[in-house]
């Protein structure tokens, strides 16, 4: 079916259901509903090039993706990946995946940008002074930005969690529990969320008169062989740590099985807390002992994501809006009292 003929089915002008199916503002919701339910009862799909010579737009959503011998397949990624193409697949979205070194990335976005490529892009693991958010700022494509960065001299478009209040309540939670040795098994250390995860952590620590040596810190890329190198680090100490809290539930795995070869157990010897992106393949509530985390689904976050940089392509949203998602405390049995 092409658009002449769903036009006319619907009694509509070719150009208010082409409207629609972009997401128009001007067209009512209830006759964008109409015509979204009936193309895809009949299999209508607009052509890519008569709909980029009609409205101007690419219907594409770029993300500059990293690459290089260094960069491993993240389930993280994967995962924002699934959330946000399961919101572009059911609204006439599709995705473009532009690959560039860190030190091409400017190159990259001012290529896909100057080509008008796509409608909009979104940014990952943003790190302090972002040089990316500046650019993309500049050159005036709608963007969002996964994640937070600091330092930079004027607003812009964002959705996070709040990783800073996650680790604070997950540091207190220990504190609470008569922990005064603890261990911070953290991510990548250039990249915000990892700076307000240690930021919450420290805060909560402080005000009860806790301290977090350096060498009880950790921060490194999220792969469950790092969790393991680090866990064995922080438990070799002198003062060996009563509790862990840690970024990723993949660098958990590591971390258990540290404990394990250390003859530890959890939570006897050693509490333990996690930040849980919920992935699919990896529930807490199935470790050996139930995994005490802070919570937040990253899946969620890729759909949000999408549905906003569909907003903003429609014109439907404007602005440096930011947004961030409060994130919860699960308690389970991976967490005790402190030993005295």
């Amino acid at each position: 079916m092409n658009l002449k003929q769903l036009s006319s089915m619907l009694d509509l002008s070719q150009t208010t259901v082409s409207r629609a199916l972009n997401g128009y503002p001007e067209v009512a919701e209830e006759t964008r509903r109409r015509v979204v339910d009936a193309a895809k009862r009949h299999g209508y799909r607009p052509n890519p090039s008569a709909r980029r010579l009609a409205t101007g737009k690419a219907g594409m959503i770029g993300y500059v993706m990293p690459t290089g011998a260094s960069v491993e397949i993240d389930p993280h990624f994967v995962e924002f990946l699934s959330g946000l193409g399961d919101y572009a697949r059911t609204h006439e979205l599709d995705l473009a995946l532009s690959p560039s070194t860190m030190e091409d990335e400017e190159t990259t976005y001012r290529r896909i940008v100057a080509n008008r490529q796509v409608d909009a892009v979104y940014i990952s693991s943003p790190r302090p002074k972002d040089s990316r958010i500046r650019l993309l700022n500049e050159l005036g494509i709608p963007f969002i930005v996964h994640g937070r960065s600091e330092g930079l001299d004027f607003d812009y478009p964002f959705l996070d969690i709040d990783n800073e209040a996650a680790f604070y309540e997950a540091a207190r939670l220990l504190v609470q529990l008569g922990h005064r040795r603890i261990a911070l098994i953290n991510g990548n250390p250039d990249q915000t969320f990892a700076i307000h995860r240690e930021r919450g952590a420290r805060r909560a620590m402080v005000a009860s008169g806790v301290e977090l040596p350096p060498s009880r810190i950790r921060a490194l890329p999220m792969t469950e062989e790092n969790g393991y190198a680090a866990a064995r680090e922080v438990l070799a100490s002198q003062e060996r740590p009563t509790a862990i809290m840690c970024s990723s539930m993949l660098m958990t795995l590591g971390i258990i099985r540290a404990l394990r070869d250390a003859g530890l157990s959890v939570p006897g010897d050693v509490s333990l807390i996690a930040h849980d992106d919920v992935f699919p393949f990896l529930r807490p509530e199935n470790f050996p002992v139930p995994l005490a985390t802070t919570r937040s689904s990253i899946r969620s976050a890729g759909q949000r994501i999408a549905e906003r940089l569909a907003a903003r392509i429609g014109g439907l949203e404007e602005g440096a809006r930011g947004e961030v998602w409060p994130v919860d405390l699960v308690v389970r049995g991976s967490v005790a009292q402190a030993r005295t």
